[in-house]
C-alpha cells in the first residue's frame, strides 16, 4: 500500500477526531451526575458541538488554505490534546461546554482536510479505497474508542478519561508531523469556490445525502446507550457493547467497501450501504426495549455508517477534483448539521419518553437519503 505512513497518520487523526466529537455520548451518566445536569444536557454537548463544527469546517478551511497540510494536521491535533486536558480540570457544565466548543472550532478542519490531503497523495485509481482506509479511523473511534471511554468513565472517572484522550491526541499529532510529506499544499480556495458549488445541482444533491444520512445515524447513536439502560434493563456494559458492535460493523463495512467500490463503482456501493443502514434502523426501531434485537439493529446499521461516509467523500472528490477542499469541507459541515438535527430531534423524543419513535425517526432520515441518492444517480453523478 503506497504512502502507508501518511495513511496511518491520517487514520489516527480521524480516530482522535471521532473521539473528540463523540466522547460525551460515552460518558452520559457520569457527566450528568458529576455536573448536576440531565442526560439530555450532556447529549446536547454533541448537538451544540455539531453546530460549531458545521460553521467551522468551511470557514477554517478557507482561512487556512495556504497553510501546509503537515503543519495544519498536526497543529489541529495538538489543539485537541490541549482542549481535553483543559476539560479535565474544570468543574461546571458551562466550563465543559466552553472548552469543548472552543476546541471543536479547530477540530472542524481535520476530517475534510484529511480527505483532501489523501486525495493529493493517492493516485486517482486508488483514491476511493485510500479515502475509505483513512475513514477507518472513525470506525475505530466507535469500535474501540467509545467502549473504552464508557468503561474508563465508569471505573476511573470522567476527568481521567479526558486526560487519556488528550494523551492519545498528542501522540497522533506527533505521528502526523513525522509522516505527512513536507510542502504539501491544497488547491487555493476563494469565496468563488463555494459559489460554484452552490450553483451545481449535482453537488448540492450529494451534500443532501450526507445531511439525511448523518441525521439518521445520530438519531440512534447518541442515545442508544441510554436506551439500553432505561428501556432494555442493561447496565453501563450494555452501552459499551452497543458501541463496540457499531464500530466493529463499521470496520467490516468499510473494509468491504474498499473492495466493492473497485468492482461496482462509488455510486452503486453508496446506494447499497444506504439501504443497509435503513434496514438496521428499522430493526432497532422494532426491537427497542429488547437488548438482543437492538444489538442486531446496531450491528446492521454499523455496516453502513463509515462506508457510506467514505463513498460520499469519494463522490465529491471525483465530481469536482479542483474543488475538493471546498466540497469536502462543506460535506463535513453538512455532516455536522445532520448530527445536530438527528441528535437534537432524538433528544426531544427521549425527553418525552417516545423511545421507540427514535428508531423510526432514523428510518425516515435514511429513506430521505436514499431518495436524494436516486436523484443524483439519474444525473449520472457517480
Amino acid at each position: 500500500m503506497s504512502h502507508l505512513p501518511a495513511r496511518l497518520a491520517l487514520l489516527s487523526g480521524n480516530f482522535i477526531t471521532g473521539l473528540a466529537v463523540l466522547a460525551p455520548a460515552g460518558m452520559l451518566p457520569e457527566l450528568s451526575a458529576a455536573l448536576g445536569v440531565t442526560v439530555r444536557d450532556i447529549g446536547l454537548l454533541v448537538t451544540y458541538g455539531a453546530v460549531v463544527l458545521c460553521f467551522g469546517s468551511p470557514l477554517v478551511s478557507w482561512l487556512t488554505t495556504r497553510i501546509g497540510r503537515r503543519l495544519l494536521m498536526s497543529g489541529t491535533l495538538a489543539i485537541v490534546a490541549a482542549g481535553h486536558v483543559l476539560s479535565a480540570a474544570v468543574d461546571s457544565y458551562a466550563a465543559i461546554l466552553a472548552a469543548r466548543l472552543s476546541m471543536l472550532a479547530f477540530v472542524a478542519i481535520y476530517t475534510p482536510q484529511a480527505a483532501s490531503t489523501m486525495a493529493l497523495i493517492a493516485a486517482e485509481k486508488d483514491r476511493a479505497s485510500a479515502l475509505a482506509f483513512v475513514f477507518l479511523g472513525w470506525s475505530l473511534a466507535i469500535a474501540v474508542g467509545l467502549p473504552l471511554i464508557t468503561l474508563s468513565a465508569a471505573h476511573f472517572g470522567w476527568r481521567e478519561t479526558y486526560l487519556l484522550i488528550g494523551a492519545a491526541a498528542a501522540l497522533s499529532a506527533a505521528l502526523n508531523a513525522m509522516s505527512l510529506p513536507g510542502g504539501l499544499q491544497g488547491h487555493p480556495l476563494s469565496l468563488q469556490s463555494f459559489v460554484d458549488i452552490a450553483r451545481s445541482k449535482t453537488l448540492m444533491l450529494i451534500l443532501l445525502i450526507t445531511l439525511f444520512q448523518m441525521s439518521g445515524q445520530f438519531s440512534i447513536t447518541v442515545y442508544m446507550a441510554a436506551l439500553a439502560q432505561t428501556v432494555a434493563d442493561g447496565g453501563p456494559a450494555a452501552g459499551g457493547l452497543l458501541f463496540s458492535l457499531l464500530g466493529v460493523a463499521g470496520l467490516i463495512g468499510n473494509l468491504a467497501a474498499t473492495r466493492i467500490v473497485r468492482l461496482a463503482g462509488v455510486n452503486r456501493t453508496l446506494g447499497c450501504f444506504i439501504i443497509v443502514m435503513m434496514a438496521g434502523a428499522l430493526i432497532f426501531a422494532l426491537g427497542t426495549g429488547i437488548l438482543v434485537v437492538m444489538a442486531v439493529g446496531v450491528f446492521v446499521l454499523g455496516l453502513g455508517i463509515t462506508a457510506g461516509n467514505s463513498m460520499q467523500q469519494a463522490r465529491l472528490v471525483t465530481a469536482a477534483p479542483l474543488l475538493a477542499s471546498a466540497t469536502v469541507a462543506l460535506n463535513t459541515s453538512t455532516l455536522y448539521v445532520g448530527q445536530a438535527l438527528g441528535s437534537g430531534a432524538a433528544g426531544l423524543l427521549y425527553e418525552h419518553a417516545f423511545h421507540r419513535a427514535i428508531g423510526f425517526l432514523a428510518v425516515g432520515f435514511f429513506a430521505a437519503a436514499f431518495l436524494a441518492f436516486v436523484l443524483t444517480s439519474r444525473r449520472h453523478a457517480s
